[in-house]
């Protein structure tokens, strides 16, 4: 099939549409770094904790102490300028790909799906040249200046853009979000205080409005941007949608590095125009020439994007091999582009036993966490499970080797009733991490339809 569909992916197009996406994208990637370090978060997410929950098989990529962490996003803001700017393009996106991916691997309690697309983008950024029409390096080399780039280059982004819609959307189509209008008829009435629209939030039809709306929002845009006739409209539609969850859930840069990004899929002539306006101020001329860039490598790079690409299709099913519901266990959910899904909360106290003595104590899981990494292990098994392993490591340290660790963890999903989530008598310290079913987590008993809201209507 790719052999068939080469012609297609090679054949010339406007090198304006990678170019924009190219600045757009760099320069929200110099925003979001600068506001982050600006809020003092590498600080308080990278420098103070005593522990940090790292990903099974990149245990290895540890902080890098208060000095190294602030160069590393020092270093990873200049390579999204040169990014943006398209200077020394392809070390600025390499650099960025392995400086923001570094970061977003020292702790899961951080984990946001947007990060994740960041990191997939900078990496496909790496691939393309994007640096080769309206650029520093054009300035500095003028013989490599293009018109055009293989089809591909451009049409990697809108697929992965799709991507990401089209699965948040699969991922809408489950029971609380369709028939219970879970977790949205817990959030919204948070909002009444809202201007013009704020007293509609407290009515239960608007949640149920908002849940329907927004999976057929997900499913259907990346279509609706791709034709021609829709686009307009389509675009008008992302705007409104994203401002809004900007406006009712604190989700950080993610609602407008969404706008932004979508823009890919306005036509080449569209793109030209924005071009040739910073054309204009910048007083930068265009050759009158066309000409085509020839990407080295080009069938190895088409056959490596297509098994990248099955595996961003496949990846979001992976939880169909675990038993269990998927909210319940989240095994399998992170990198599945399932965003603002469940409202879960819970309550974990951990005890620790000496096998010798036979005494055990109750830790204050405060001493070892941050309020947000007690928060997010409460109810994720794989960080219950580092952490007993760490309780584990700090009395080992104490002179009390294979301590044992359990927990009685409760929590709560989408307005059920407080449940235990794993298995209380297991030796969590014994237990080995690993992308097998955890057989300790226990399962979800729905005897009963999430509850109402407090004060819905």
């Amino acid at each position: 099939m790719l052999q068939k569909l080469k012609p297609y992916l090679t054949a010339p197009a406007s090198a304006a549409p990678l170019a924009a996406f190219r600045i757009i994208f760099g320069g929200m990637m110099l925003a979001s770094i600068i506001r982050f370090m600006a809020k003092g978060w590498v600080t308080e997410l990278y420098v103070q904790p005593k522990v940090y929950f790292s990903y099974y098989g990149f245990e290895w990529v540890q902080p890098l102490g208060e000095t190294g962490m602030y160069a590393l996003f020092i270093l990873m803001a200049l390579a999204a300028l040169g990014m943006m700017l398209g200077l020394f393009y392809r070390l600025s996106a390499l650099l960025f790909f392995l400086s923001f991916t570094y970061v977003e691997l020292i702790d899961k309690t951080n984990y946001l799906n947007h990060y994740y697309f960041v990191s997939i983008v900078a990496l496909l950024l790496v691939l393309v040249p994007a640096h080769r029409h309206f650029s520093l390096d054009v300035l500095r080399r003028p013989h490599t200046w293009v018109s055009h780039v293989p089809r591909w280059a451009v049409l990697i982004f809108q697929l992965q853009l799709g991507l990401v819609y089209f699965y948040a959307g699969v991922a809408k189509l489950n029971p609380d979000w369709l028939l219970e209008a879970m977790p949205l008829r817990y959030w919204l009435p948070a909002h009444t205080h809202l201007p013009l629209i704020g007293p509609l939030l407290d009515e239960v039809w608007v949640a149920y409005l908002f849940c329907w709306f927004g999976a057929f929002y997900d499913l259907t845009i990346p279509f609706f941007l791709s034709w021609r006739k829709s686009r307009p409209l389509a675009y008008f539609t992302v705007i409104v949608f994203h401002v809004l969850t900007a406006v009712l859930f604190q989700i950080g840069m993610f609602p407008y590095i969404m706008m932004v990004s979508t823009l890919i899929f306005f036509s080449e002539g569209f793109h030209e125009k924005v071009l040739n306006g910073l054309r204009s101020v910048a007083k930068v001329r265009t050759p009158a020439f066309p000409k085509f860039a020839e990407v080295s490598a080009q069938p190895l790079l088409l056959n490596l994007l297509a098994v990248y690409f099955v595996l961003q299709v496949l990846v979001p099913w992976r939880f169909i091999f675990y038993p269990g519901p998927l909210f319940w266990t989240e095994q399998g959910y992170r990198f599945s582009w399932r965003v603002m899904l469940m409202e879960k909360t819970g309550t974990a106290f951990f005890f620790v036993r000496d096998p010798e003595s036979g005494h055990e104590i109750e830790i204050n899981n405060r001493d070892y966490l941050t309020i947000t990494q007690e928060k997010q292990m409460a109810t994720q098994p794989d960080m219950l499970l580092q952490f007993a392993h760490m309780l584990q490591q700090d009395f080992a340290s104490r002179g009390i080797p294979g301590a044992q660790v359990r927990a009685e963890v409760y929590v709560s999903m989408n307005g059920r009733s407080s449940k235990l989530l794993i298995d209380p008598t297991v030796n969590l310290a014994a237990e080995k991490d690993s992308f097998l079913p955890k057989p300790w987590i226990l399962p979800l008993e729905q005897v009963a339809p999430p509850q109402e809201a407090v004060g819905q209507k």
